[in-house]
């Protein structure tokens, strides 16, 4: 028997998924029920658009659901303590500066289901964090990324 893949995940992602899963149980599954018994006082289901956007709407929410409940199942909530370190650690929001033209950058390593680019949140599977994780304030490190090797040093851990 297979073992489930663990979620690393800060309390706030795990909550944050709790409440997007709950929406889509309680509000957005009920919505999409609707739309499909309106589609089909339509008539002719071989033709129907709107009845086949409805079904595929249905299919998403209800596989999102199952990968939700699955992540919140399989979560495991980083502790604030593990976070509280002087080398970079799953949690940890590092500020570092790109060598040599100095752009400074923050990012939060966070789990994968947790992981929001725009929000300044990467993935622990993602090259950066990969190449973080166990560094210290100081350090320069080598970034290997889709678009070529950077180097940057680290500046801030919090």
């Amino acid at each position: 028997m297979a073992t489930e893949k663990v979620f690393p995940m800060t309390q706030a992602g795990k909550d944050k998924l709790v409440q997007e899963l709950e929406y889509l149980k309680s509000v957005k599954r009920k919505e999409v029920v609707e739309r499909i018994k309106i589609a089909r006082s339509f008539g002719d289901l071989s033709e129907n658009s709107e009845y086949d956007s409805a079904k595929e709407e249905q299919a998403f929410v209800e596989g999102r659901i199952t990968t939700l409940e699955n992540m919140v199942r399989n979560a495991k909530i980083i502790a604030e303590a593990a976070m509280a370190s002087d080398s970079v650690t799953l949690g940890s929001s590092v500020t570092f500066i790109e060598l040599p033209d100095g752009d400074e950058e923050t990012y939060s390593i966070v789990g994968s289901a947790e992981a929001d680019p725009f929000e300044g949140k990467i993935s622990n599977d993602s090259p950066i964090a990969k190449s973080l994780l166990g560094k210290k304030v100081g350090d320069q490190v080598s970034v290997q990324t889709p678009g070529g090797e950077m180097s940057v040093r680290i500046t801030k851990i919090k």
